[in-house]
This record gives C-alpha cells, sequence and structure tokens, in this order.
C-alpha cells in the first residue's frame, strides 16, 4: 500500500543547469532525490545576497523543499541545478501521509532535516566566527579536492555566492592570494600554486 503510494505520487523531472527549482513555500515542490546531477541550497537576502547552505549530489536527498508539510521550517530555502539534473520528486501531500503512517519515514525525515541544519549552523558559525581569508583558502581547497586537480573552474561571483560575500571582496583577497604565491588567476578559473601553504592558511 506504502509503496503504491510513494510509486503513484513520485515523477522524474529533469533541469538544466542553472535552472531555478524551489523558492518558497508557495512553491512547495516537496522530497528532491537526486538521480544525477548536483543541486545548491541557498539563502537569498533582500538585497540579493546569496549564501550557500549545502549541496545536495547524487544518491542524496532534500526533505526542505517541501517545507509546506514541515510546521517548524519558518525561512524560505531556494535550490538551484549546478549541473544538468534529474530528480525523483515526492509530492508532499503523499510524504505527509507517509510520514504520518509509518514510523520509518518519520525518522528517515526527521534524520535528513537534522543533518541539514547541522549543515547550515557549521555555515553560520563560518560566517559569523570565521576570518574571509581562512574562509576561501578552506573553499578553494574544498574545490580542489572534490575536482581532483589543482585547477578550480569557478568564478568570482560563484565563490562569492558561496562564501555570502560580495564579489569585490573574493576578488580582492584572491588578488591578495596571487600576490602572496598562493594562487595563480586566470578567466573563469584558479589555479593553486601553493597548496601547504593554503591548507596551512586553512587551518583553525
Amino acid at each position: 500500500m506504502e509503496q503504491t503510494k510513494l510509486l503513484f505520487s513520485s515523477t522524474i523531472r529533469s533541469f538544466k543547469k542553472g535552472a531555478h527549482i524551489h523558492n518558497s513555500k508557495a512553491d512547495c515542490l516537496g522530497a528532491l532525490f537526486v538521480i544525477e546531477g548536483s543541486l545548491r541550497a541557498y539563502l537569498l537576502s533582500d538585497n540579493g545576497r546569496e549564501i550557500t547552505l549545502f549541496h545536495i549530489e547524487e544518491s542524496e536527498c532534500c526533505v526542505l523543499s517541501a517545507s509546506c508539510i514541515l510546521p517548524l521550517i519558518t525561512f524560505d530555502i531556494f535550490v538551484d541545478a549546478l549541473a544538468d539534473t534529474r530528480l525523483l520528486v515526492v509530492a508532499p501531500l503523499a510524504l505527509s501521509e507517509l510520514i504520518e503512517e509509518n514510523i520509518h519515514i518519520d525518522s528517515f525525515a526527521y534524520r535528513q532535516t537534522a543533518e541539514r541544519f547541522s549543515e547550515v549552523m557549521w555555515v553560520f558559525h563560518q560566517v559569523l566566527f570565521v576570518s574571509f581569508d581562512r574562509r576561501l583558502a578552506s573553499c578553494l581547497i574544498e574545490e580542489s579536492n572534490l575536482a581532483g586537480k589543482y585547477t578550480v573552474a569557478m568564478t568570482h561571483e560563484q565563490l562569492a555566492k558561496d562564501l555570502g560575500s560580495a564579489r569585490e571582496v573574493v576578488t580582492r583577497m584572491l588578488k591578495y592570494f596571487q600576490q602572496e604565491g598562493l594562487v595563480r588567476l586566470s578567466r573563469g578559473t584558479i589555479t593553486i600554486l601553493d597548496p601547504a601553504k593554503l591548507r596551512e592558511l586553512a587551518r583553525p
């Protein structure tokens, strides 16, 4: 019965890179399961500044996009596609019923929400208590590790969105890193020249 309900309430949807997927309670899409691709969840301020909260990668899910059935979620979360992405989307009404009926699904939704909030709190801690040079160095190291190489294909604008800062601040700090011999800047890419010193800068 529950499997049948889940089957008939789920759809597979495809989104192009850069597509806007979710933005508010009025756009309550449901739970998102990434079949392939990658998503970025973020907050958007009144003046248009963004800060990345977490990424949702292949085989991961996000239940915060079903905020209309989670009464404790009182803020708007935005979700965009970082790459061409295919999603399994579970309709919010069916998910709400399954949570009520099945303690295991309820536990799963609770655990997923708690894990995402843990990531959100880590981001807020970084923004409030960690200097920007450390945050930028840490971000570059992380992106380099994900890419498996020392060239990071990100623009200054993308870094600013991830770090919740202004593009001008990112550009100024990257130029300082370049002057110190840590990185080399080119259009759309940042090459790490001294990963050991950058890791040392990123350490607490």
